[in-house]
Protein backbone atom coordinates (compact mmCIF):
# COMPACT_ATOMS: atom_id res chain seq x y z
CA UNK A 1 0.00 0.00 0.00
CA UNK A 2 1.46 3.70 -1.15
CA UNK A 3 0.69 6.95 0.39
CA UNK A 4 -2.06 7.53 -1.66
CA UNK A 5 -3.80 4.40 -0.48
CA UNK A 6 -3.48 4.77 2.65
CA UNK A 7 -5.05 8.73 2.52
CA UNK A 8 -7.91 7.15 0.28
CA UNK A 9 -8.57 4.64 3.66
CA UNK A 10 -8.51 7.40 5.98
CA UNK A 11 -10.65 9.91 3.99
CA UNK A 12 -13.62 6.96 3.76
CA UNK A 13 -14.35 7.57 7.24
CA UNK A 14 -14.33 6.46 10.91
CA UNK A 15 -15.96 2.68 10.03
CA UNK A 16 -13.78 1.98 7.38
CA UNK A 17 -10.81 3.08 9.02
CA UNK A 18 -11.60 1.29 12.22
CA UNK A 19 -12.18 -1.77 9.50
CA UNK A 20 -9.26 -1.70 7.92
CA UNK A 21 -7.17 -1.66 11.22
CA UNK A 22 -9.09 -4.83 12.41
CA UNK A 23 -8.55 -6.71 9.21
CA UNK A 24 -4.68 -5.78 8.99
CA UNK A 25 -4.90 -7.24 12.67
CA UNK A 26 -6.26 -10.55 12.12
CA UNK A 27 -3.33 -10.81 9.15
CA UNK A 28 -0.77 -9.84 11.23
CA UNK A 29 -1.54 -12.34 13.50
CA UNK A 30 -2.03 -14.95 11.08
CA UNK A 31 1.70 -14.34 9.87
CA UNK A 32 2.65 -14.40 13.51
CA UNK A 33 1.44 -17.67 13.92
CA UNK A 34 3.13 -18.74 11.17
CA UNK A 35 6.05 -17.41 11.84
CA UNK A 36 5.69 -19.18 15.25
CA UNK A 37 4.96 -22.53 13.50
CA UNK A 38 8.02 -22.73 10.59
CA UNK A 39 10.91 -21.60 14.02
CA UNK A 40 9.31 -24.67 16.11
CA UNK A 41 9.73 -26.51 12.82
CA UNK A 42 13.07 -24.98 12.67
CA UNK A 43 13.90 -26.10 15.89
CA UNK A 44 12.76 -29.47 16.13
CA UNK A 45 15.61 -32.71 15.95
CA UNK A 46 16.15 -35.65 16.92
CA UNK A 47 15.51 -35.19 20.93
CA UNK A 48 11.87 -33.16 20.33
CA UNK A 49 10.23 -35.20 17.35
CA UNK A 50 10.74 -38.37 15.15
CA UNK A 51 13.46 -36.91 12.61
CA UNK A 52 16.33 -39.32 13.43
CA UNK A 53 19.36 -38.58 14.95
CA UNK A 54 21.16 -38.55 11.00
CA UNK A 55 19.28 -35.83 10.26
CA UNK A 56 20.19 -33.05 12.82
CA UNK A 57 22.13 -30.32 11.64
CA UNK A 58 25.92 -30.00 12.48
CA UNK A 59 26.68 -28.45 16.02
CA UNK A 60 29.67 -26.10 16.29
CA UNK A 61 32.46 -26.88 18.16
CA UNK A 62 31.39 -24.68 21.01
CA UNK A 63 28.05 -26.45 21.11
CA UNK A 64 29.49 -30.04 21.55
CA UNK A 65 31.95 -29.02 24.34
CA UNK A 66 29.29 -27.53 26.09
CA UNK A 67 26.26 -30.60 26.22
CA UNK A 68 29.80 -32.54 27.02
CA UNK A 69 30.49 -30.91 30.10
CA UNK A 70 27.12 -31.00 30.46
CA UNK A 71 26.65 -34.33 30.33
CA UNK A 72 29.90 -34.68 32.83
CA UNK A 73 28.10 -32.58 35.62
CA UNK A 74 25.25 -34.73 35.26
CA UNK A 75 27.05 -38.12 35.45
CA UNK A 76 29.09 -36.52 38.28
CA UNK A 77 25.93 -35.27 40.48
CA UNK A 78 24.51 -38.91 40.49
CA UNK A 79 27.49 -40.25 41.53
CA UNK A 80 28.25 -37.99 44.32
CA UNK A 81 31.98 -38.41 42.83
CA UNK A 82 33.43 -34.93 41.99
CA UNK A 83 37.05 -36.08 42.08
CA UNK A 84 36.18 -38.45 39.41
CA UNK A 85 38.74 -38.93 36.61
CA UNK A 86 38.29 -39.94 32.97
CA UNK A 87 38.96 -43.76 32.49
CA UNK A 88 38.68 -47.18 34.77
CA UNK A 89 37.67 -46.08 38.56
CA UNK A 90 39.40 -47.72 41.33
CA UNK A 91 38.02 -51.34 41.69
CA UNK A 92 37.29 -51.68 38.32
CA UNK A 93 37.83 -55.88 37.30
CA UNK A 94 38.54 -54.99 34.09
CA UNK A 95 38.17 -57.18 31.00
CA UNK A 96 40.36 -59.48 28.61
CA UNK A 97 39.99 -62.03 26.56
CA UNK A 98 40.02 -65.58 28.62
CA UNK A 99 42.23 -68.23 27.55
CA UNK A 100 40.73 -71.06 26.12
CA UNK A 101 41.09 -74.90 27.74
CA UNK A 102 43.65 -76.90 26.25
CA UNK A 103 41.12 -79.76 24.83
CA UNK A 104 39.76 -76.80 22.26
CA UNK A 105 43.36 -76.22 21.35
CA UNK A 106 43.93 -77.19 17.66
CA UNK A 107 48.09 -76.41 17.88
CA UNK A 108 50.30 -75.86 20.63
CA UNK A 109 53.72 -74.04 19.37
CA UNK A 110 56.65 -74.60 22.18
CA UNK A 111 58.92 -71.76 22.16
CA UNK A 112 62.59 -71.58 24.26
CA UNK A 113 64.95 -69.06 24.85
CA UNK A 114 68.14 -69.20 22.20
CA UNK A 115 70.74 -68.08 25.20
CA UNK A 116 70.74 -67.07 28.62
CA UNK A 117 69.77 -63.52 29.48
CA UNK A 118 72.58 -63.43 32.17
CA UNK A 119 75.79 -64.83 30.69
CA UNK A 120 74.38 -65.03 26.95
CA UNK A 121 75.57 -68.88 26.44
CA UNK A 122 73.57 -70.52 23.95
CA UNK A 123 71.44 -73.58 25.44
CA UNK A 124 71.20 -76.67 23.06
CA UNK A 125 69.26 -78.93 21.56
CA UNK A 126 68.62 -81.40 24.69
CA UNK A 127 68.46 -78.40 26.98
CA UNK A 128 64.99 -77.29 25.88
CA UNK A 129 62.81 -78.85 27.95
CA UNK A 130 59.45 -78.28 29.05
CA UNK A 131 59.11 -76.89 32.65
CA UNK A 132 56.33 -76.38 34.91
CA UNK A 133 55.53 -72.50 34.46
CA UNK A 134 54.98 -71.57 31.07
CA UNK A 135 53.69 -68.50 29.41
CA UNK A 136 50.59 -68.63 27.40
CA UNK A 137 49.23 -66.88 24.14
CA UNK A 138 46.16 -67.53 21.54
CA UNK A 139 45.67 -66.59 18.48
CA UNK A 140 42.54 -66.93 16.26
CA UNK A 141 43.13 -67.35 12.66
CA UNK A 142 41.12 -68.67 9.54
CA UNK A 143 41.77 -71.45 7.67
CA UNK A 144 41.60 -70.95 4.09
CA UNK A 145 38.24 -71.25 3.01
CA UNK A 146 36.95 -73.18 0.18
CA UNK A 147 33.56 -75.13 -0.76
CA UNK A 148 33.60 -78.94 -0.97
CA UNK A 149 32.23 -79.69 -4.21
CA UNK A 150 30.91 -82.85 -4.12
CA UNK A 151 29.54 -85.31 -7.88
CA UNK A 152 26.13 -87.40 -7.11
CA UNK A 153 26.40 -90.28 -10.35
CA UNK A 154 23.35 -91.73 -10.94
CA UNK A 155 24.70 -95.30 -12.78
CA UNK A 156 22.15 -96.90 -14.25
CA UNK A 157 21.86 -100.96 -14.47
CA UNK A 158 20.35 -103.30 -16.73
CA UNK A 159 17.64 -106.19 -14.89
CA UNK A 160 19.23 -109.56 -16.01
CA UNK A 161 16.10 -111.18 -15.35
CA UNK A 162 13.81 -108.77 -17.66
CA UNK A 163 16.37 -106.52 -19.23
CA UNK A 164 15.07 -103.54 -18.18
CA UNK A 165 17.11 -100.30 -17.73
CA UNK A 166 17.18 -98.52 -14.11
CA UNK A 167 18.66 -95.36 -13.08
CA UNK A 168 19.28 -94.53 -9.57
CA UNK A 169 17.50 -91.40 -7.79
CA UNK A 170 19.18 -88.57 -6.21
CA UNK A 171 18.69 -88.71 -2.14
CA UNK A 172 16.05 -86.54 -0.91
CA UNK A 173 17.08 -83.13 -0.71
CA UNK A 174 20.15 -83.34 -3.47
CA UNK A 175 18.25 -82.63 -6.86
CA UNK A 176 16.85 -79.58 -6.04
CA UNK A 177 20.00 -77.76 -6.47
CA UNK A 178 23.45 -77.29 -7.01
CA UNK A 179 24.09 -75.59 -3.68
CA UNK A 180 24.26 -77.35 -0.16
CA UNK A 181 22.04 -75.95 2.81
CA UNK A 182 24.91 -74.47 4.51
CA UNK A 183 26.04 -72.66 1.45
CA UNK A 184 22.69 -71.08 0.96
CA UNK A 185 22.34 -70.59 4.74
CA UNK A 186 25.65 -68.47 4.74
CA UNK A 187 24.47 -66.60 1.72
CA UNK A 188 21.36 -65.64 3.10
CA UNK A 189 22.29 -64.89 6.64
CA UNK A 190 24.45 -62.34 4.85
CA UNK A 191 21.52 -60.86 3.21
CA UNK A 192 19.49 -60.31 6.34
CA UNK A 193 21.82 -59.93 8.77
CA UNK A 194 24.17 -58.05 7.53
CA UNK A 195 22.58 -56.21 4.36
CA UNK A 196 24.76 -57.53 1.76
CA UNK A 197 23.64 -56.67 -1.54
CA UNK A 198 23.26 -59.13 -3.81
CA UNK A 199 26.22 -58.14 -6.25
CA UNK A 200 27.94 -57.76 -3.10
CA UNK A 201 27.31 -61.54 -1.83
CA UNK A 202 28.28 -63.05 -5.31
CA UNK A 203 31.65 -60.73 -4.99
CA UNK A 204 31.89 -62.01 -1.40
CA UNK A 205 31.40 -66.04 -2.29
CA UNK A 206 34.10 -65.57 -5.07
CA UNK A 207 36.45 -64.00 -2.54
CA UNK A 208 35.86 -66.24 0.61
CA UNK A 209 34.17 -69.72 -0.47
CA UNK A 210 35.57 -69.56 -3.95
CA UNK A 211 32.65 -70.32 -5.78
CA UNK A 212 31.40 -68.35 -8.36
CA UNK A 213 27.24 -67.14 -8.33
CA UNK A 214 25.50 -65.06 -10.48
CA UNK A 215 23.02 -62.24 -8.83
CA UNK A 216 19.81 -64.04 -10.17
CA UNK A 217 21.60 -67.23 -8.48
CA UNK A 218 21.60 -65.08 -5.19
CA UNK A 219 18.41 -63.97 -5.75
CA UNK A 220 17.27 -67.57 -6.54
CA UNK A 221 18.64 -68.73 -3.15
CA UNK A 222 16.90 -66.15 -0.96
CA UNK A 223 13.49 -66.92 -2.50
CA UNK A 224 13.87 -70.25 -2.15
CA UNK A 225 14.85 -69.82 1.55
CA UNK A 226 11.72 -67.30 1.23
CA UNK A 227 9.82 -70.97 0.52
CA UNK A 228 10.92 -72.41 2.89
CA UNK A 229 10.60 -69.68 6.02
CA UNK A 230 6.97 -69.34 4.95
CA UNK A 231 5.02 -71.69 7.63
CA UNK A 232 7.50 -70.47 10.42
CA UNK A 233 6.74 -67.28 9.52
CA UNK A 234 2.92 -67.41 9.91
CA UNK A 235 3.44 -69.25 12.99
CA UNK A 236 5.64 -66.83 14.81
CA UNK A 237 3.11 -64.30 13.78
CA UNK A 238 0.50 -66.53 15.58
CA UNK A 239 2.76 -66.61 18.44
CA UNK A 240 3.13 -63.48 18.70
CA UNK A 241 -0.32 -62.87 19.27
CA UNK A 242 -1.20 -64.81 21.95
CA UNK A 243 1.12 -62.74 24.60
CA UNK A 244 -0.26 -61.06 26.86
CA UNK A 245 1.48 -57.74 25.66
CA UNK A 246 2.47 -56.55 22.05
CA UNK A 247 4.65 -53.92 21.17
CA UNK A 248 3.60 -52.32 17.65
CA UNK A 249 5.34 -49.69 15.59
CA UNK A 250 5.44 -49.05 11.60
CA UNK A 251 8.02 -46.84 9.37
CA UNK A 252 8.23 -46.58 5.78
CA UNK A 253 9.13 -48.74 2.99
CA UNK A 254 9.52 -48.55 -0.76
CA UNK A 255 8.72 -51.52 -3.48
CA UNK A 256 9.89 -50.42 -6.98
CA UNK A 257 9.99 -46.77 -6.12
CA UNK A 258 6.03 -47.10 -4.49
CA UNK A 259 5.35 -46.27 -0.79
CA UNK A 260 5.03 -49.13 1.22
CA UNK A 261 4.64 -49.21 5.32
CA UNK A 262 6.92 -51.93 7.22
CA UNK A 263 5.00 -53.22 10.16
CA UNK A 264 6.45 -55.24 13.12
CA UNK A 265 4.84 -56.79 16.47
CA UNK A 266 7.28 -56.96 18.58
CA UNK A 267 7.65 -58.89 22.11
CA UNK A 268 10.68 -59.45 24.53
CA UNK A 269 11.55 -62.87 22.75
CA UNK A 270 10.29 -62.51 19.38
CA UNK A 271 9.31 -60.06 16.44
CA UNK A 272 7.25 -60.29 13.07
CA UNK A 273 7.57 -58.28 10.39
CA UNK A 274 4.66 -57.18 7.22
CA UNK A 275 5.20 -55.18 4.40
CA UNK A 276 2.02 -53.96 3.69
CA UNK A 277 0.65 -51.22 1.02
CA UNK A 278 -0.53 -48.85 3.39
CA UNK A 279 -0.03 -47.35 6.55
CA UNK A 280 -3.60 -46.95 8.44
CA UNK A 281 -5.97 -48.43 11.04
CA UNK A 282 -7.19 -51.03 8.53
CA UNK A 283 -3.68 -52.08 7.68
CA UNK A 284 -2.89 -52.19 11.44
CA UNK A 285 -6.37 -54.24 12.08
CA UNK A 286 -4.89 -56.75 9.70
CA UNK A 287 -2.04 -56.95 11.40
CA UNK A 288 -2.99 -57.82 14.72
CA UNK A 289 -6.02 -59.96 13.63
CA UNK A 290 -8.16 -59.72 16.89
CA UNK A 291 -5.78 -59.50 19.48
CA UNK A 292 -6.99 -59.30 22.66
CA UNK A 293 -4.01 -58.55 24.67
CA UNK A 294 -2.78 -55.13 25.81
CA UNK A 295 -0.72 -53.01 22.73
CA UNK A 296 2.10 -50.57 23.61
CA UNK A 297 2.69 -48.25 20.88
CA UNK A 298 2.55 -44.54 20.55
CA UNK A 299 -0.60 -41.87 19.91
CA UNK A 300 -0.76 -42.16 16.18
CA UNK A 301 -4.46 -41.61 15.20
CA UNK A 302 -4.34 -45.07 13.56
CA UNK A 303 -4.70 -46.36 17.16
CA UNK A 304 -7.17 -43.91 18.46
CA UNK A 305 -9.83 -46.77 18.40
CA UNK A 306 -7.92 -49.16 20.32
CA UNK A 307 -10.01 -49.72 24.52
CA UNK A 308 -7.54 -46.97 26.34
CA UNK A 309 -7.71 -49.95 29.46
CA UNK A 310 -6.11 -52.40 27.11
CA UNK A 311 -3.55 -50.16 26.05
CA UNK A 312 -0.14 -48.34 26.70
CA UNK A 313 1.58 -45.56 25.17
CA UNK A 314 4.92 -44.90 25.13
CA UNK A 315 6.46 -42.18 27.63
CA UNK A 316 9.31 -41.78 25.29
CA UNK A 317 7.34 -39.79 23.00
CA UNK A 318 5.41 -38.08 25.78
CA UNK A 319 9.06 -37.13 26.74
CA UNK A 320 10.16 -35.98 23.57
CA UNK A 321 7.10 -33.93 23.04
CA UNK A 322 7.49 -32.21 26.47
CA UNK A 323 10.39 -31.30 26.01
CA UNK A 324 9.53 -29.77 22.64
CA UNK A 325 7.18 -27.38 23.88
CA UNK A 326 9.60 -26.57 27.15
CA UNK A 327 11.19 -24.48 23.77
CA UNK A 328 8.51 -22.50 23.31
CA UNK A 329 8.10 -19.19 24.91
CA UNK A 330 5.12 -18.42 28.02
CA UNK A 331 2.98 -20.31 29.55
CA UNK A 332 3.75 -23.35 26.36
CA UNK A 333 7.14 -22.86 27.92
CA UNK A 334 6.07 -23.51 31.66
CA UNK A 335 4.07 -26.57 30.32
CA UNK A 336 6.88 -28.28 28.96
CA UNK A 337 9.08 -27.58 31.52
CA UNK A 338 6.81 -29.08 34.31
CA UNK A 339 5.67 -32.02 32.06
CA UNK A 340 9.39 -32.23 31.28
CA UNK A 341 10.11 -33.07 35.21
CA UNK A 342 7.22 -35.08 35.92
CA UNK A 343 8.21 -37.08 33.01
CA UNK A 344 11.82 -37.53 34.34
CA UNK A 345 10.18 -38.50 38.04
CA UNK A 346 8.35 -41.49 35.76
CA UNK A 347 11.34 -42.67 34.40
CA UNK A 348 12.97 -42.87 37.67
CA UNK A 349 10.32 -44.73 39.75
CA UNK A 350 10.28 -47.22 36.60
CA UNK A 351 14.00 -47.65 36.73
CA UNK A 352 14.27 -48.13 40.65
CA UNK A 353 10.87 -50.88 40.36
CA UNK A 354 13.40 -52.31 37.79
CA UNK A 355 16.74 -52.50 39.49
CA UNK A 356 15.94 -52.23 43.14
CA UNK A 357 13.04 -53.06 44.89
CA UNK A 358 10.82 -55.20 42.17
CA UNK A 359 7.84 -53.94 44.52
CA UNK A 360 4.53 -53.45 42.55
CA UNK A 361 2.86 -51.54 45.39
CA UNK A 362 5.35 -49.24 46.31
CA UNK A 363 5.97 -48.44 42.22
CA UNK A 364 2.13 -47.54 42.46
CA UNK A 365 2.58 -45.18 45.63
CA UNK A 366 5.69 -43.90 44.04
CA UNK A 367 3.17 -43.15 40.96
CA UNK A 368 0.40 -42.06 42.50
CA UNK A 369 1.53 -38.24 43.53
CA UNK A 370 2.57 -38.04 39.56
CA UNK A 371 -0.36 -38.77 38.08
CA UNK A 372 -1.94 -36.22 40.32
CA UNK A 373 0.19 -33.59 39.73
CA UNK A 374 0.21 -34.24 35.93
CA UNK A 375 -3.35 -34.45 35.74
CA UNK A 376 -3.71 -30.98 37.14
CA UNK A 377 -1.07 -29.85 34.40
CA UNK A 378 -2.88 -31.23 31.85
CA UNK A 379 -6.20 -30.14 32.81
CA UNK A 380 -5.27 -26.19 33.20
CA UNK A 381 -3.59 -26.75 29.67
CA UNK A 382 -6.78 -28.25 28.27
CA UNK A 383 -9.46 -24.84 27.76
CA UNK A 384 -9.47 -23.61 24.18
CA UNK A 385 -7.89 -19.86 24.79
CA UNK A 386 -5.19 -17.99 23.55
CA UNK A 387 -2.70 -18.31 25.88
CA UNK A 388 -3.04 -22.23 25.84
CA UNK A 389 -3.56 -22.66 21.70
CA UNK A 390 0.20 -23.99 21.20
CA UNK A 391 0.20 -26.92 23.81
CA UNK A 392 -3.83 -27.43 24.59
CA UNK A 393 -3.72 -30.11 21.76
CA UNK A 394 -1.07 -31.71 23.09
CA UNK A 395 -2.80 -31.68 26.67
CA UNK A 396 -6.53 -33.01 25.33
CA UNK A 397 -4.33 -35.95 23.46
CA UNK A 398 -3.15 -37.00 26.82
CA UNK A 399 -6.46 -36.88 29.00
CA UNK A 400 -7.98 -38.70 25.88
CA UNK A 401 -5.79 -42.05 26.37
CA UNK A 402 -5.56 -41.49 30.31
CA UNK A 403 -6.10 -44.89 31.27
CA UNK A 404 -3.05 -45.82 29.02
CA UNK A 405 -0.45 -43.69 30.43
CA UNK A 406 -0.39 -46.31 33.45
CA UNK A 407 -1.11 -49.43 32.66
CA UNK A 408 2.56 -50.75 33.01
CA UNK A 409 2.04 -49.30 36.89
CA UNK A 410 -0.61 -52.55 37.42
CA UNK A 411 -0.08 -55.06 34.63
CA UNK A 412 3.05 -57.08 34.59
CA UNK A 413 5.41 -57.25 31.65
CA UNK A 414 4.09 -54.21 30.52
CA UNK A 415 6.84 -51.60 29.55
CA UNK A 416 6.05 -47.58 29.62
CA UNK A 417 8.01 -47.68 26.62
CA UNK A 418 7.84 -48.76 23.05
CA UNK A 419 11.66 -49.89 23.18
CA UNK A 420 11.04 -52.89 21.52
CA UNK A 421 9.93 -52.18 18.73
CA UNK A 422 11.52 -49.49 17.92
CA UNK A 423 15.15 -52.05 18.72
CA UNK A 424 13.54 -54.09 16.12
CA UNK A 425 12.78 -51.87 13.62
CA UNK A 426 16.60 -50.76 13.63
CA UNK A 427 18.06 -53.42 11.62
CA UNK A 428 15.63 -53.39 8.79
CA UNK A 429 15.30 -49.80 9.33
CA UNK A 430 19.11 -49.83 7.56
CA UNK A 431 18.54 -52.20 5.60
CA UNK A 432 15.94 -50.32 4.21
CA UNK A 433 18.37 -46.99 3.40
CA UNK A 434 20.94 -49.62 2.52
CA UNK A 435 18.87 -51.29 -0.75
CA UNK A 436 16.25 -48.53 -1.18
CA UNK A 437 13.84 -51.05 -0.19
CA UNK A 438 12.26 -54.09 -2.77
CA UNK A 439 11.95 -54.34 -6.22
CA UNK A 440 8.65 -57.13 -6.38
CA UNK A 441 6.04 -58.71 -4.67
CA UNK A 442 7.96 -61.52 -4.00
CA UNK A 443 11.07 -59.11 -3.04
CA UNK A 444 8.54 -57.82 -0.31
CA UNK A 445 8.05 -61.30 1.11
CA UNK A 446 11.23 -62.23 1.80
CA UNK A 447 12.61 -59.07 3.29
CA UNK A 448 9.71 -59.56 5.50
CA UNK A 449 10.44 -63.23 6.51
CA UNK A 450 13.92 -62.96 6.31
CA UNK A 451 13.75 -60.20 8.71
CA UNK A 452 11.73 -61.68 11.25
CA UNK A 453 14.16 -64.66 11.65
CA UNK A 454 16.94 -62.63 11.57
CA UNK A 455 15.70 -60.52 14.97
CA UNK A 456 13.78 -63.29 16.44
CA UNK A 457 17.18 -65.32 16.37
CA UNK A 458 19.17 -62.11 17.73
CA UNK A 459 16.51 -61.67 20.06
CA UNK A 460 16.52 -65.29 21.98
CA UNK A 461 20.60 -65.28 21.56
CA UNK A 462 20.59 -67.93 18.45
CA UNK A 463 22.84 -68.29 15.78
CA UNK A 464 20.36 -67.53 12.53
CA UNK A 465 23.03 -69.26 10.70
CA UNK A 466 22.39 -72.52 12.10
CA UNK A 467 18.91 -71.98 12.25
CA UNK A 468 18.92 -71.21 8.50
CA UNK A 469 20.80 -74.38 7.55
CA UNK A 470 18.39 -76.64 9.64
CA UNK A 471 15.50 -75.13 8.01
CA UNK A 472 16.74 -75.57 4.48
CA UNK A 473 17.91 -78.94 5.10
CA UNK A 474 14.45 -80.16 6.56
CA UNK A 475 12.27 -78.15 3.56
CA UNK A 476 14.32 -79.89 0.98
CA UNK A 477 13.82 -83.30 2.95
CA UNK A 478 10.40 -82.68 3.67
CA UNK A 479 10.67 -83.14 7.48
CA UNK A 480 9.02 -80.79 10.06
CA UNK A 481 10.44 -77.79 9.90
CA UNK A 482 12.17 -75.98 13.18
CA UNK A 483 10.29 -73.32 14.91
CA UNK A 484 11.36 -69.63 15.86
CA UNK A 485 8.96 -69.80 19.31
Amino acid sequence: MDRVEAEAVYDSGREACVEFILGLAARVEQFEDRLRRLEERARQDSLTSSRPPSQDPPKSRQQRRAEARLKAKELLARRGDAERKAGAQDGHLGAGREHAPEDQVDEIVSHYPEACRGCGREFTVDERRQGGRFGRHQVCELPPISVMLVEHRTHRLHCPGCGTRTTASLPAGIGGSAFGPRLRAAIVTLTARNRISRRGIAELAGELFGVQLSTGTVDAICQHASAALADGHEALRDWILTQDAVHIDETGWRTAGDPRALWTAATPGASIFQIAEHCNREQFNELIAGYTGIVVSDRWNGYSHLDPVRRQVCWSHIQRDFRRHSEGLAEQKTFGQQGLELTCQVFAAWRAYQHEHHDRDRLQAEITPIQTQLRQLLENASPKSRRTRWHRRFANNLLKVWPALWTFTSVEGVEPTNNPAERALRGPVIHRKLSHGTRSDTGERFAERALSAAVTCRQQHRSLFEFLSELITAHNRGDPLPALT
